[in-house]
């Protein structure tokens, strides 16, 4: 990283600029540059490690503290995880009260031994998964320091997404490893306690030398810089590899421009790589058996696919790789990579990679505080992973049908809460899981009912790059889509993430005119929306009636495939009822229907058509 910030006068400009740019919303990007070198002793499980951390405050704030994630002291009996997984109503079965269980060699632990800021101690106090530190001298606006610190931790047996030893025989899922430095942005502080859900981290540069037995197979973030010493797969072809001089080997990666670091080993991983033609490597770790091989070794056709798929429609991946392998306790996405679980039929399989794959955009790269907006990743995720597996399986069904049914049984569950909520304070796990995954890809494809499919599709590329690396929050994807549509969606976002108010419509009474009919239409749910009514006549011909909320301030653009619009009227949203006359006659309708296209996330439907 090329040190300017240090230069008064180049600061100063930068210090403008900045300002100039994001004055308004008092937007800014905090930088990191991590070099750490760690040894694994296989076999105690414990690790000791050097961290060198130069920080850069882009902030116009001044900080006196600074905080870091200790995430593996979660897995100790009676940690904040530990208590919240044995008191809440619906615990998660990976977890329940296996962390109350653990012995002294199985629990995990992260401890920082020493610590200093531009060569002075400072003063920290490990307050369970956070570090807290009080500084030796203020952090000013536009200025760079160096912490470096030595640490030690101990991995704990597998329980949520890192540990050592899985279920499926994988010796060490490294994810949350190492001392994590906090965000800190327009809002402040984000030092959550790790109770098992999302994460939030700071883009930067690692570099990270991991020494470890000779015969283990690593895989994970970043590009390996010594394959041709390492071998175990990764060396060019036709080059001689190296016998190790000693019992261990150093394996260096770098990985630029990502929010975290995540590796996995194991000596029994067969390692295979597929060579993209746009110059992107793919990977592939697992653990052969019956269980696996052969399911892994299609999924060398599946993974390139997709990866081509989401870089069509949602963004060009940025990196030169992609790492799929098998550890873990399920499914979970880290920067250039994934964990995930290895003995699965080849569809669950493909599904899951395709998820995590996703996240490599939505978590990735856009870098929303998942923890505040939980949806805005996971629902963002699930969108996108739909539309890649029925590209993948050229499947005609609706590929979201299986979201909005998610969404359904949450309402009729009466448990609930607003999208807005705090993603570790939900009151249930089902009401936080179909909230971010169900309802937050509900949020997208319901865009596209009331912007247009397409003008969402060219929004969904215009959010990525307007966004990427820059933290977006629920306004901004509101914003993208206003500015691409030219309609106003504040209301949009009011209702469907900061309420529980649901959507229902009915068709009310169908009255003969003469020559002409009376439709009479009925909002019963509490939240707005516009309406697309579909007329289909006897004779085979359909037309449509598109009613446009009045405060949406304009109309989508008719999209292919619709029948053609015969009326286009404004309903306020205050009208509880809207009475439409069309120049037909009764006895030649053969039904009338709300949104036959099933993206209206109509939360009781038996009302929506009516037939003669």
């Amino acid at each position: 990283m090329l040190n300017i910030l240090n230069k008064p006068v180049l600061g100063l400009f930068l210090f403008v600029m900045t300002s100039t740019a994001f004055g308004q919303t008092g937007r800014f990007q905090q930088a990191v540059d991590y070099k750490m070198e760690v040894e694994m002793n296989v076999a105690s499980n414990q690790y000791s490690g050097t961290q060198v951390l130069k920080y850069i405050n882009n902030s116009p704030d001044t900080l006196y503290k600074v905080f870091y994630h200790l995430y593996f002291n979660a897995f100790q009996p009676g940690s904040m995880m530990d208590e919240r997984s044995r008191s809440i109503s619906d615990p998660d079965r990976r977890v329940g009260s296996r962390i109350n269980e653990l012995k002294p060699n199985e629990i995990g632990y992260l401890h920082v031994n020493e610590l200093t800021m531009n060569g002075k101690k400072v003063d920290f106090e490990e307050v369970e998964t956070i570090l807290e530190v009080t500084l030796p001298e203020p952090i000013l606006p536009n200025s760079e320091v160096e912490f470096k610190m030595s640490f030690m931790g101990q991995v704990p047996i597998q329980i949520r997404r890192s540990g050592r030893d899985s279920a499926e025989g994988v010796r060490y899922s490294m994810s949350q490893w190492y001392p994590k430095m906090a965000n800190y942005d327009e809002q402040g502080w984000h030092s959550n306690p790790y109770i098992g859900r999302e994460f939030y981290g700071i883009w930067g540069d690692f570099d990270v030398k991991i020494t470890i037995d000779k015969t283990y197979t690593l895989g994970g973030t970043g590009y390996l810089q010594n394959a041709n010493e390492i071998g175990h797969g990764y060396e060019d072809e036709g080059v001689k590899v190296p016998q190790a001089s000693g019992e261990t080997l150093t394996w260096h990666f770098k990985a630029p421009k990502v929010h975290d670091f995540m590796w996995a080993a194991d000596p029994k991983y067969r390692h295979e790589k597929v060579e993209m033609d746009n110059g992107i490597t793919v990977h592939h770790l697992f653990i052969p058996s019956e269980e696996t091989t052969e399911n892994w070794e299609k999924l060398k056709e599946y993974t390139p696919a997709a990866i081509k798929f989401m870089s069509e429609h949602f963004g060009q991946y940025p990196y030169k790789q992609f790492s799929v392998i098998q550890g873990g306790d399920g499914g979970m996405e880290y920067p250039m990579s994934t964990l995930v679980t290895g003995g699965r039929s080849l569809r669950g399989l493909v599904g899951v990679m395709a998820h995590e794959l996703a996240h490599s955009w939505y978590q990735g790269v856009i870098g929303t505080n998942e923890a505040l907006y939980p949806w805005m990743d996971e629902g963002f995720t699930s969108y996108a992973s739909a539309l890649t597996m029925s590209s993948i399986y050229k499947e005609a069904e609706a590929p979201l049908r299986g979201s909005y049914a998610g969404y359904y049984r949450l309402v009729k569950s009466g448990k609930e809460e607003p999208m807005s909520t705090h993603s570790d304070h939900y009151h249930t796990n089902s009401a936080y899981s179909s909230a971010a995954y169900s309802k937050g890809a509900v949020f997208m494809e319901q865009m596209g009912y009331i912007i247009g499919a397409e003008a969402r599709d060219r929004g969904l590329l215009r959010y990525w790059n307007t966004w990427k690396f820059r933290h977006p929050n629920a306004n901004d994807v509101i914003r993208v889509m206003e500015k691409e549509s030219g309609l106003e969606l504040d209301w949009y976002k009011e209702y469907f993430v900061y309420t529980t108010k649901t959507i229902d419509y009915g068709i009310k009474d169908v009255n003969p005119q003469g020559d002409e009919t009376d439709i009479v239409l009925e909002r019963i749910g509490l939240m707005p929306m516009p309406l697309d009514v579909v007329v289909t006549y006897k004779d085979g011909t359909q037309e449509m009636i598109y009613l446009p909320l009045a405060i949406m301030r304009g109309e989508k653009a008719p999209e292919a495939d619709a029948p053609t619009r015969i009326i286009t009227e404004d309903w306020p949203w205050t009208n509880i009822t809207k009475t439409i006359r069309i120049n037909r006659k009764k006895s030649e309708i053969k039904s009338v229907e709300i949104d036959p296209s099933k993206r209206l996330a109509d939360v009781q439907q038996g009302n929506n058509k009516v037939e003669f």
